[in-house]
C-alpha cells in the first residue's frame, strides 16, 4: 500500500491535483484576507448600516463643539480619548444603529408620505409671506446646519422607528391592576398596636470591668485594637536650608537664557480656517473647484453630504495629520488649497485669517526665566553637596558624619507605619520612596543615596523599629473600658428585653410587662407606613408593627433602647379607596415596563444585526495614535 502511495506522489496526476489544491488554498485566501480589506474601513458597521471615518469625524467634531461650549474652554480630541468619551459615544450609536437596521429589516418603515409631512409641519421651511412651503428657504436651512435632504429625511426616518416601536411596546406591555392593587393595599393598610421602650437605665447601671474582663475584651478584638509597626528614621536633604542663600542671578544668564528660548517662547503663527474632507480625489478637486468658484462652505458641504470642521486661531500644532498642517499654513488668507491626502481621504482647506507670530520680549519673559534659572541654582547646589556626601561615605563616614561634611540636613521623622500614617492617625507629609526605603532597612541601618527625581536626592537611617502588639491595658484603659461597658450595656439590654418579649409571648398582658420594668406603655390605632409614621414613631416600631401578624409579638433596638412591642389590628386597605390609587400608579409603573422592555429591545437588536465597531479606527479618524492612547490610559 505504502509503495502504491509513493508511485501516485510521482505521477503527472499528483502534481494536476496539488496544484487544484493550491489554487484554491489562494482564492479562499483571498477572499477572506484581501477582499475584506477592500473598501473604506467602518467605524462602524451594523448590518446595512455603517458610519465610516470621514463621517464619524464629522460627528465627534461636534460632540467636541458641544463639550466646549459647555466647559466653557478649549477641548481636545486628546482630553475625549482620555476620559473614553470616544468608547462611550460608539457604544450607544452602534446600539442605536444596529437596532435601526434590525427594525427596517423587521417591517417597520414609515412610508414617504409620513416624511414629507413631517417636513412640511417644520416652521423654518415656510414663506412668511405665503405661508407655503418654499423648497429654497427649505435648502438654505439644511445648508446652515451642514445638512442634506437626504440626511434630514433617514434622521425623520429613524425617528419614526424609534417612536413608532416604542409605541408599540407600551400598547402591549399593560401591567396587571394586581400589581397596583398591592402597592396600593400596602400603602393604605392601617395597623394597630402597643409597645413600650427599654431604656438603659431599666437594667440598671453597668458595673465598671475587671482587669480579667478588659483583658478578655483585647483578646477578643485583637484584629482591631493590635498597634501596627512603627518605625522611626532620620533623612538626609541635599536641599538648601532656610539659613543659606545662593547667589544672585546675572544679567548676563537671563539674557543668555533668553536668546536660547525666545523661539521656543514665542506665540506662533495661529491660522483661522475650515477642512472638508472626502474619500476620493475627484470629489476633493470638486470641492475646490466650487470653493474657488465663490461658493459657500456649508453649500458645497452639505452638497457632498460631509461636515465641515472649522478652526479658529488654531497653531500648527492643533491640525492633528502633518500633511494638512503643512498645506493650511502654506496658505494665504481666503486662498484654497488643492486635495490634500491625509491618514483619511483628501482635504480641502480655506483659509480665512492669519494671525502672525509674536515674538517673546526679554522684559516679558524675566519673570518666568528669573525663577527657572533659580531653581537650576537650587538643584546645582543640592547635588554639589551630594557629591561631598558620597565622597564621605566612601571614605566610611557614618550617614550623619557624611551629611556633616556635606552641610546637608539631617531630618528626624516621627513613628511611622509602613502606610505613612503617625501614630495620631495623620498621614506623614513623605515620599513614597522614603517610606518603602525606610521599611527595608534593619533597625540601625543606613541607606544609599536615593534619587527621587527632579534633582533630589536622600538618604535614611533607620532609627528605631516598635513591633507590631497588643496595647498595654494602662495606655488604653479609659477608651477600652467605654468600648467594654457601651457592648456590656448593649447585651444586657438586649437580654433583657427579650426576656421579657418571651413572657408576652408566653401570653402574660404586655401591660403588666411593662409595667414590671416602670416603662410608659404606648397604644395607637390606625399606623400606616408613611414618612410620616417613620419620623414619629422611629423604624424599629414601624417595622415591628408591619413586619408580624397579627398577635405576634415584635421587639428590636431603636434610637434610645430596645422597642418592646405587640400587633393588635390589621385593617386592610378600604377597596374603594385603593382603587383609584391603584389606576393612579398604573400607568407609572408600565411606563417602567416598557422602558425597561425598550432597553432591552435595541440591545438584542443590535445583537442580532451583529452591530460592531473599530476604535483603533475611530482614533485613526480622530488623528489620534491608537498604540499611543492605548498606552497612555490609565489602567
Amino acid at each position: 500500500m505504502i509503495s502504491l502511495f509513493r508511485d501516485f506522489a510521482k505521477s503527472k496526476w499528483a502534481a494536476g491535483l496539488f496544484a487544484l489544491i493550491i489554487l484554491s488554498f489562494l482564492i479562499v485566501g483571498a477572499q477572506s484576507d484581501v477582499f475584506s480589506n477592500l473598501g473604506p474601513r467602518h467605524v462602524i458597521d451594523a448590518g446595512g448600516r455603517s458610519v465610516d471615518s470621514v463621517r464619524f469625524r464629522g460627528d465627534f467634531e461636534r460632540e467636541r463643539a458641544s463639550l466646549q461650549e459647555e466647559a466653557g474652554r478649549p477641548v481636545s480630541f486628546d482630553d475625549m480619548v482620555a476620559e473614553n468619551l470616544h468608547t462611550r459615544y460608539l457604544e450607544v450609536h452602534t446600539q442605536r444603529l444596529g437596532f435601526l437596521d434590525w427594525a427596517w429589516k423587521a417591517g417597520i418603515r414609515p412610508g414617504k408620505e409620513l416624511i414629507f409631512k413631517e417636513i412640511r409641519r417644520i416652521p423654518a421651511f415656510f414663506n412668511q409671506i405665503t405661508g407655503q412651503f418654499d423648497q429654497d428657504l427649505y435648502e438654505q436651512a439644511l445648508a446652515q446646519q451642514n445638512l442634506t435632504s437626504q440626511m434630514l429625511e433617514q434622521d425623520l426616518r429613524d425617528q419614526y422607528i424609534i417612536s413608532q416601536f416604542s409605541a408599540g411596546v407600551f400598547a402591549g406591555a399593560r401591567v396587571p391592576r394586581i400589581y397596583g392593587a398591592l402597592l396600593a393595599g400596602q400603602a393604605l393598610e392601617t395597623r394597630d398596636g402597643k409597645w413600650f421602650t427599654l431604656t438603659p437605665a431599666m437594667v440598671g447601671a453597668t458595673p465598671a470591668p475587671t482587669e480579667e474582663q478588659l483583658t478578655a475584651f483585647i483578646k477578643e478584638n485583637e484584629a482591631q485594637l493590635r498597634m501596627p509597626e512603627f518605625r522611626t528614621a532620620s533623612i538626609v536633604l541635599f536641599t538648601p536650608g532656610a539659613n543659606e542663600s545662593l547667589p544672585a542671578v546675572s544679567e548676563e544668564r537671563i539674557n543668555e537664557r533668553f536668546e536660547f528660548k525666545k523661539d521656543s517662547l514665542s506665540q506662533p503663527e495661529r491660522r483661522t480656517f475650515v477642512t472638508l474632507t472626502v474619500p476620493t480625489k475627484a470629489a476633493a478637486d470638486q470641492i475646490a473647484a466650487d470653493l474657488r468658484a465663490g461658493k459657500a462652505v456649508n453649500e458645497v458641504a452639505a452638497a457632498n453630504r460631509i461636515q465641515a470642521v472649522p478652526y479658529r486661531d488654531a497653531p500648527r500644532s492643533a491640525v492633528g495629520d502633518p500633511a494638512i498642517a503643512s498645506g493650511v499654513f502654506e496658505l494665504n488668507v481666503n486662498q484654497v488649497s488643492s486635495p490634500i491626502q491625509g491618514r483619511v481621504g483628501f482635504t480641502v482647506a480655506q483659509v480665512t485669517g492669519i494671525a502672525p507670530a509674536a515674538p517673546a520680549t526679554l522684559e516679558g519673559m524675566r519673570p518666568q526665566l528669573l525663577a527657572e534659572l533659580r531653581a537650576e541654582d537650587v538643584k546645582a547646589a543640592a547635588y554639589a553637596k551630594v557629591e561631598k556626601y558620597e565622597a564621605a561615605r566612601n571614605e566610611g563616614k557614618s550617614i550623619a558624619d557624611a551629611a556633616a561634611a556635606a552641610g546637608a540636613r539631617v531630618v528626624a521623622l516621627p513613628p511611622f507605619t509602613q502606610d505613612g500614617q503617625m501614630a495620631n492617625g495623620q498621614p506623614l507629609n513623605a515620599p513614597r520612596q522614603v517610606l518603602d526605603t525606610t521599611y527595608t532597612l534593619s533597625k540601625g541601618g543606613e541607606s544609599d543615596l536615593i534619587d527621587a527625581g527632579e534633582g533630589q536626592y536622600f538618604a535614611v537611617r533607620l532609627d528605631d523599629i516598635r513591633a507590631s502588639a497588643l496595647p498595654d491595658i494602662a495606655e488604653i484603659r479609659q477608651p477600652l473600658t467605654q468600648m467594654w461597658m457601651q457592648r456590656e450595656t448593649q447585651r444586657r439590654i438586649s437580654t433583657k428585653a427579650e426576656e421579657l418579649a418571651q413572657r408576652v409571648r408566653g401570653g402574660e398582658a404586655i401591660a403588666t410587662v411593662a409595667a414590671s420594668v416602670n416603662a410608659p406603655l404606648v397604644s395607637r390605632t390606625g399606623i400606616q407606613q408613611s414618612q410620616a409614621s417613620q419620623a414619629e414613631l422611629g423604624d424599629a416600631v414601624l417595622r415591628g408593627l408591619f413586619g408580624q401578624g397579627k398577635g405576634q409579638v415584635f421587639s428590636g433596638a431603636g434610637q434610645n433602647g430596645f422597642v418592646i412591642g405587640q400587633v393588635d389590628t390589621i385593617t386592610p386597605a378600604d377597596p374603594a379607596t385603593a382603587a383609584p390609587i391603584v389606576e393612579q400608579i398604573r400607568p407609572r409603573l408600565t411606563q417602567d415596563l416598557a422602558n425597561g422592555l425598550a432597553q432591552q429591545a435595541v440591545i438584542s437588536g443590535a445583537a442580532r444585526t451583529k452591530a460592531t465597531n473599530d476604535p483603533a479606527a475611530a482614533l485613526t479618524a480622530l488623528g489620534i495614535d491608537p498604540a499611543k492612547a492605548s498606552a497612555s490610559r490609565p489602567q
